[in-house]
């Protein structure tokens, strides 16, 4: 079995979601959420609230490895470069806890999941819920984004295998 950790990196708000990857290749819902830090807080304080509390989940839940989304280029540059410091601390905490990591960009998450690497938000979360069996789409969205990266990870654990297995 492996246990996946997905997160969709974000100052403001990080959404986290965990499955595990039984060696059948079924797959199980663990746990999703957001990581919060409040807006009135200075950035260094925000990112050390984010350190502290990804370092929490993963003792919590024991992450065989993880999986973070690249960073989608915006317009905005002062969203883009906050969103990039978060990611940089959720890097530095997952590899200082000794955590393999993946990272995919948007496309490769929503084509993992979906099939179309253009897919709407509402269709990656549809497909989480069906893929998982849940019985309504994670939210906030930032928790359905999550265990989208975390089954892509799984798709990409299995095909890896099964070329190594040839």
């Amino acid at each position: 079995m492996i246990r996946i950790m997905g997160i969709d990196p974000g100052t403001a708000t990080t959404g986290y979601g965990i499955i595990d990857r039984a060696d059948d290749d079924s797959l199980r819902f663990i746990a999703c959420g957001v990581i919060k830090t409040p807006a009135h807080e200075a950035p260094a304080t925000r990112l050390l609230s984010l350190t502290k509390d990804l370092t929490a989940l993963v003792k919590k839940y024991h992450p065989s490895r993880v999986a973070v989304e690249k960073l989608f280029m915006t317009v905005n540059q002062k969203t883009a470069i906050a969103v990039a410091e978060a990611r940089g601390v959720i890097l530095v905490t997952c590899e200082a806890a000794g955590l393999p990591i993946t990272e995919y960009t948007p496309l490769q998450v929503k084509n993992a999941v979906t099939g179309d690497g253009h897919a709407e938000k509402s269709g990656v979360g549809k497909m989480v819920t069906i893929i998982l069996g849940l019985t309504q789409i994670p939210e906030p969205d930032d928790a359905a984004d999550a265990l989208a990266i975390a089954l892509c990870d799984a798709a990409h654990v299995r095909s890896v295998a099964l070329i190594a297995d040839r």
